[in-house]
């Protein structure tokens, strides 16, 4: 036989000699790369980003547009688009970002904030003037949200459930003066100021010498709002026979020392909120500098009133809204109060008529001794404290980075709108990213 062909391999080259070092490709991060990529693709459909923009272009914001002072055919730089501030506000405190300065950087490096922003240039300055202005607009905001929630029946009224938390103001213990240090310390910035401008009086004026004067001038002026204050204190003081000295803050004068969950006393404002147990949706905001809830019963009843057309059929709140007054007035609207009844002094029966108790606070007393309003009345927890817990750890309710009682209303007011806004859209935090 003959032998079996074999095929003809080509020639196998020799291993390469190591003699040498290895070639290999090496990261180079400073190299500029550019991606065809336009700002629709970056989010998915459904994405909490689009939802919010849907919304916002679901409100009437007539209010916005009239207060821009650029107008076609006369010169002035066009602004941002408020819907863009709005939404960019909106998603930021549905996210949890309450600091302007964040939501700057997110604009440039977040896909959802910069989808939001569609390549309008904005800047921290724009994002926290907008935040504390705008009040009466954006108190009709929340009505229309409101009014939304209304027709989709989330909101029903049958229950509404109120409570108040206190928020640390942005102020310090140590900014409380007395009068007579109020006094002293206006003396001497208006030397200030006066010195100031002697100096810069003729002559060029250069940054450090323009910081100086602008810091004297910004001194002077929270001492005499400190000042105009005092009076206010000083009947709250007397009012309730307190013995303390009255002070206020230079750094926040409208701030007020409260008791606050942990036992303690710091500068903080008085947050309401009203909410409807059905929908869980928010109806009524308040914000004050007083310490007691007794107070705030009746207003938000009025809020509520004015904001929907009509009055809620019951109303849940603890113990601390308790007022006589306040229950004979609701009752008078045709709410039915569910409020924990104060234990008397001594062994008097807590459902017992008082002498003086109107027909509804004696129906009141007599309702609450009753095992099914004990049974309304603990849904107050699950609602009323639930929203308080919710805006505090994930809507930015927490230490305020605005002064004043109308600015913080203000921003209560986005917190609350942002809210309604998750319940009419369905927006869940696990969305949001």
């Amino acid at each position: 036989m003959s032998e079996p062909l074999l095929p003809n391999f080509p020639d196998v080259p020799p291993p390469p000699k190591l003699d040498t070092e290895p070639r290999y490709d090496v990261p180079n991060r400073a190299q500029v790369e550019l991606y065809p990529c336009d700002l629709e693709t970056l989010l998915p459909p459904g994405h909490a980003a689009r939802l919010v923009w849907r919304f916002v272009e679901g409100l009437a914001l007539k209010p916005f547009y009239d207060a821009i002072r650029a107008r076609e055919g006369r010169p002035g730089r066009p602004p941002v688009d408020p819907r863009i501030l709005i939404a960019l506000w909106l998603y930021a405190t549905i996210d949890g970002v309450g600091s302007a300065r964040e939501v700057d950087r997110l604009c440039q490096q977040h896909d959802a904030y910069r989808w939001i922003r569609g390549g309008v240039p904005v800047n921290y300055h724009t994002l926290s003037d907008f935040r504390v202005e705008h009040q009466a607009a954006l108190n009709d905001l929340l009505t229309q949200s409101i009014a939304a929630l209304i027709k989709r029946s989330v909101i029903t009224l049958t229950r509404v459930a109120q409570d108040g938390t206190r928020v640390r103001a942005s102020a310090g213990l140590r900014s409380f003066r007395r009068r007579p240090t109020l006094d002293e310390a206006l003396r001497l910035a208006r030397q200030q100021v006066e010195r100031t401008a002697r100096q810069d009086d003729g002559a060029a004026v250069s940054r450090q010498a323009a910081a100086q004067t602008r810091a004297a001038a910004e001194r002077l002026a929270r001492v005499e709002e400190a000042l105009a204050e005092m009076p206010a204190v000083e009947a709250a003081k007397a009012r309730n026979h307190s013995k303390a000295t009255p002070r206020v803050s230079t750094t926040d004068p409208e701030a007020r020392k409260m008791k606050m969950t942990d036992g303690g006393y710091r500068p903080a404002y008085n947050v309401q909120f009203a909410t409807d147990v059905d929908g869980r949706a928010i109806v009524g905001v308040a914000v004050t500098n007083v310490g007691s809830d007794q107070t705030e019963l009746r207003p938000m009843l009025g809020q509520i009133i004015e904001r929907t057309g009509r009055a809620p059929t019951e109303e849940l709140v603890d113990g601390g809204y308790v007022s006589l007054d306040a229950i004979t007035d609701a009752t008078a609207h045709g709410v039915t109060i569910y409020a924990p009844v104060p234990k008397p002094r001594g062994p008097r029966d807590p459902a017992a008529a008082c002498p003086g108790d109107s027909p509804a606070v004696v129906a009141w007393r007599a309702r609450m001794a009753t095992d099914d309003a004990k049974a309304v009345y603990r849904a107050r927890a699950a609602t009323a404290e639930w929203v308080n817990a919710d805006t505090r750890t994930h809507r930015t309710l927490g230490p305020l980075l605005v002064r004043g009682l109308g600015k913080v209303h203000t921003w209560v007011l986005w917190i609350a709108l942002a809210h309604n806004m998750m319940r009419t859209m369905g927006i869940v935090p696990h969305r949001m990213m």
